[in-house]
């Protein structure tokens, strides 16, 4: 996965868009640690952790990964299992995920 800034911009979800996401964000909601802030945008303390966008190629997921964030198709069962398994893993990270290394 390319870090969503290297990615092209993307729509922010709107009210219609995260209505048919609502049984996902249930599921996020149940994370420990994160605080939704604002519909379909969640936070981990001070540091947004997750948000979704729409796109005519459909809906997907920027999920925090150190500095960064990475995108994640969230149109099928088995891509909203493997975000929801990401999002875990990273709620879980002391401190939250990794830092990576800055590039020299």
């Amino acid at each position: 996965m390319l870090s969503a800034r290297v990615k092209k911009s993307m729509k922010h979800a709107g009210p219609q868009a995260l209505k048919a996401l609502e049984p996902l964000l249930e599921a996020v909601r149940t994370i420990a640690g994160l605080v939704e802030r604002k519909r379909g945008i969640f936070y981990r303390g001070a540091t947004a952790f997750l948000h979704f966008h729409e796109d005519p190629a459909g809906m997907f997921a920027d999920l925090r990964s150190g500095d960064d964030f990475e995108r994640y198709a969230v149109n099928t069962k088995a891509e909203i299992a493997r975000l929801l398994h990401a999002a875990k893993a990273q709620a879980s990270t002391p401190g939250g995920a990794p830092r990576r290394s800055p590039r020299s």
